[in-house]
């Protein structure tokens, strides 16, 4: 998470990037949708953060002002709490909008939001300077009944972050998908971690040539036939859906034979001479080995 917060605002605070001005919308999951990662974050002003909510989360609205305040000032109003409609107030804003899912099926979205709402923190993250809005998710049937049983909860945090409507802060969480489905393609058809080496930068020149193999399967897309086996799901699928990733890697190797090579043929290397008389490699550095401590002792 830490790795993640330095990236990002490493990118952020470099000028010469093209969207150094421009409203960027990070999404994550709600594994970061904490303090720790959302309250560093929020202090960048053209930065969205979308994250979603575990549907046993607890938030808090703003307090009510007072007309003599004593003591410490109040930073948090009334409980939310997501498992227990009872605590749930109308929302500030509805929006319904008609989405069409990848198989063709016509579903409606009724997006509700809470504005200014506010999560605990700490004393070096104050999540109460930081507020955000809470939308809740729903997918209806043609009848009015959600096809799911819990809602979709995300928290939306930034400055700007009224700028997008409640429909663009759920299809920005959406591209989300397309992102962990593309970790997992690549982990196992093109082994971005398989590559073993103590060599950071050879370890970082690989995962580029797995990304460049990525993106020639996605050139390639509109010139794959989509051929499903027998067991697929998706061999009823129209002709003129758009190939997977898996797809178009099991019928590149049909396109390279048509395309072909503009290398020579490989002429034979014969017998090496082998390593120079008197030659001795550098050995690499010994790194300590990292050992786990024992387990605490558990008291019966």
């Amino acid at each position: 998470m830490q790795v993640g917060v330095a990236q990002t605002q490493r990118l952020l605070s470099d000028p010469a990037l093209p969207f150094h001005r421009d409203v960027c919308v990070e999404v994550a999951d709600s594994a970061y949708c904490g303090p720790g990662f959302l309250s560093p974050l929020a202090r960048q002003p053209n930065l969205i953060l979308v994250a979603r909510a575990r549907n046993n989360r607890v938030f808090y609205r703003a307090p009510r002002e007072t007309s003599a305040p004593v003591g410490h000032p109040t930073w948090y109003g009334d409980p939310l709490r997501l498992n227990q409609p009872d605590t749930w107030t109308p929302p500030d804003e509805v929006q319904t909008s008609s989405w069409t899912t990848r198989r063709g099926r016509t579903v409606t979205v009724r997006l509700e939001a809470w504005y200014d709402m506010r999560m605990r923190g700490h004393r070096d993250q104050p999540m109460h300077a930081h507020p955000f809005t809470l939308v809740r998710v729903r997918l209806l049937d043609a009848t009015g009944q959600p096809l799911h049983a819990r809602p979709l909860w995300l928290v939306a945090c930034g400055a700007r972050r009224r700028e997008l409507t409640l429909l663009d802060l759920w299809q920005a969480y959406q591209q989300r998908y397309d992102l962990e489905h593309y970790f997992r393609f690549g982990k196992q058809r093109l082994l971005t971690t398989a590559y073993q080496t103590p060599d950071v930068h050879h370890e970082e020149r690989w995962w580029g040539l797995t990304q460049l193999a990525y993106v020639q399967l996605w050139l390639v897309r509109d010139a794959v036939t989509a051929c499903p086996r027998p067991w697929e799901r998706s061999r009823s699928a129209p002709a003129t859906t758009t190939v997977s990733p898996a797809t178009a890697q099991r019928r590149f190797a049909e396109i390279v034979r048509q395309i072909g090579t503009p290398a020579a043929a490989p002429k034979p290397r014969g017998i090496p001479l082998g390593r120079a008389q008197g030659a001795h490699p550098v050995l690499r550095p010994r790194q300590p080995v990292v050992k786990k401590g024992q387990p605490a002792a558990v008291l019966v």
